[in-house]
C-alpha cells in the first residue's frame, strides 16, 4: 500500500491532525482494534483550556507540576496557548461541550488548580471522539483501516518511509508513506478487565 501521509492511531490526536491535513493530501489512519476502542474514546474526564490571559501563569505552573517538572516547557506553552484554537475547532466539528445558559461550563479535576475543564456528561472523551470520527468518514481523501497494527518502521537512509503493518489475519504487509505520524498513545499500566483489553500501551514509543 502506498499513501501520502500515515497516520497510526484513530484517537484525538490522529484524527485532530487528519482533519487539519490538506485535503489534497491522501491520508491514511490506521488502528490496531475498532475505532471506536481508542483510549480517547473511552475516556471520561474533560479537556481543559486557557478561559483568559491572566489564567496563564497559573496553567502553566499546574501542568508543569503535574509532570514532576520534567515536562517540555516549550511544549506546555504551545498546548495552553492554542488551547482554546482547538476548543473552537471541536465546537466547529460539532462537539457539544455542556454549557448552562448558552455559556461554556468548568469543572476542576486532576492537577488543575482552578475550573479550566471543559466536558460533555461523564463521557467526554467518546463525546469529541465520536465527532471527529464523524468528520473524517466525511472526507473523501482520508481511509481509516481497523484492525491493522504497526509492527515496525520502515527505515531508508535514517528517515521513515512508512511501516510494516499486520492485519487482522496475520498477514504482513507494507505502507509506504512520504509521512508517517505516530498517534498510537502513551504508555501506563491500565488495564481493562470487562474487554480484556491493554490500555495505554506505549505502541508509538515501543
Amino acid at each position: 500500500m502506498k499513501t501520502d501521509i500515515l497516520i497510526v492511531g484513530c484517537g484525538v490526536a490522529g484524527l485532530y491532525a487528519a482533519l487539519n491535513l490538506p485535503k489534497d493530501r491522501q491520508i491514511l489512519i490506521i488502528t490496531k482494534s475498532d475505532a471506536e476502542s481508542s483510549d480517547s474514546f473511552l475516556a471520561q474526564g474533560g479537556i481543559c483550556v486557557l478561559k483568559n490571559d491572566e489564567d496563564y501563569s497559573s496553567f502553566f505552573e499546574d501542568t508543569m507540576k503535574a509532570g514532576h517538572y520534567e515536562n517540555n516547557r516549550e511544549s506546555v506553552d504551545i498546548m495552553i496557548r492554542s488551547s482554546r484554537d482547538v476548543i473552537r475547532d471541536l465546537i466547529n466539528y460539532g462537539v457539544d461541550f455542556t454549557k448552562k445558559d448558552g455559556k461554556l461550563c468548568y469543572t476542576k479535576e486532576g492537577a488543575h488548580s482552578t475550573n479550566r475543564i471543559l466536558y460533555h456528561e461523564d463521557i467526554t472523551g467518546e463525546e469529541i471522539t465520536s465527532k471527529l470520527l464523524a468528520r473524517v468518514r466525511e472526507r473523501e481523501n482520508i481511509t481509516l483501516l481497523e484492525y491493522t497494527s504497526m509492527e515496525d518502521l520502515l527505515v531508508e537512509n535514517n528517515e521513515c518511509e512508512g511501516i510494516v503493518a499486520k492485519d487482522q489475519k496475520n498477514h504482513i504487509f507494507p505502507i509506504q508513506a512520504s509521512c508517517t505520524l505516530l498517534a498510537c498513545g502513551g504508555i501506563g499500566g491500565l488495564y481493562n478487565h470487562s474487554t480484556n483489553f491493554p490500555h495505554l500501551t506505549g505502541d508509538g514509543l515501543a
